[in-house]
């Protein structure tokens, strides 16, 4: 079966990321972690907004609560947009003024799962937080260079997550019930000499598939639950940052992507590079868990 991405909003993303279905609203939200802002499709009308923010934002959630809660340079914030509010959880890393946060989700518990990141993709100063109900934040792994994901098994015992640099997705045993982790192991590695990109973003299906984006590698590609590649799906972009399933019956794949650092050239060669795409008919989603706090 052949399944093309069609580019749904030409919107010139330096940094496409963290796409996030919104079941209640029927609509997609996602970001541009540089401009920075975040944007609104919804599918059903065609509409369109967009919501500056007041810096670098690499994650967003719904919460239980109503609005969001994301992760961004600073730390952890809660966002109204009606209201037009970003309100401060707290920064877990003073210490490492030269990260950002990065992807994040929520596992079906209701804790936020975020990574942060150096920004200029050299130091090792990444590591893996999660953010309880009562906003306070532990440090669950550390030691990366660009975090990604991380993404859930259907059953939630099992957390995947990336470090896009090294080319390597990690699965953890996590215990639902605690929040530990425990027994990282590499799920999916990449080859060292970039013909299929670095992994990025990522999604599970119903089936347990996991669905990772490959920045450098123009496409999308499913994974069995034993890590075998099942099927990959070309994005005319080069640059594919992350993925989600949503629309009726969560079936339609949608897809972010960048234009950071493409020459000029480059660009023209690629002009549909920081769209956002839709894969119909992909597979069956699950729905994003809410942030409990």
């Amino acid at each position: 079966m052949t399944q093309d991405a069609v580019c749904i909003w030409e919107a010139g993303a330096t940094l496409g990321e963290g796409a996030l279905w919104s079941a209640e609203e029927q609509a997609l939200y996602w970001l541009d972690i540089l401009a920075p802002c975040i944007f609104r499709f919804d599918p059903a009308t065609g509409t369109r907004a967009v919501w500056p923010m007041p810096e670098p934002i690499g994650c967003i959630a719904p919460r239980r609560r109503g609005g969001l809660v994301a992760g961004m340079r600073s730390g952890f914030h809660l966002i109204d947009l009606d209201a037009g509010s970003v309100t401060p959880i707290g920064d877990p890393e003073p210490d490492r003024p030269g990260n950002r946060f990065n992807d994040g989700k929520v596992d079906p518990a209701g804790r936020l799962w975020a990574g942060t990141m150096d920004f200029d993709c050299v130091e090792s100063t990444g590591a893996l937080y999660r953010l309880d109900p009562d906003h306070r934040w532990h440090r669950m792994d550390d030691g990366y260079i660009v975090t990604n994901g991380p993404a859930f098994s259907p059953d939630g015992r099992i957390l995947y997550h990336t470090d896009s640099e090294r080319r390597v997705v990690y699965a953890y045993d996590l215990d639902l019930a605690t929040g530990a982790i425990a027994n990282r192991r590499p799920f999916i590695l990449f080859p060292d000499d970039g013909s299929d990109g670095v992994p990025d973003g990522m999604t599970v299906d119903r089936e347990g598939h996991l669905w990772v984006a490959h920045w450098g590698g123009a496409r999308v590609s499913r994974f069995r639950p034993d890590g075998t590649l099942d099927r990959a799906i070309a994005i005319p972009a080069p640059h594919v940052t992350s993925c989600t399933f949503g629309g009726p019956g969560l079936t339609t794949l949608y897809v972010t992507t960048a234009r950071s650092g493409m020459s000029e050239a480059a660009l023209r060669q690629h002009p549909l590079a920081g769209g956002l795409f839709a894969i119909a008919d992909a597979g069956h989603g699950l729905p994003a868990a809410h942030f409990a706090g």
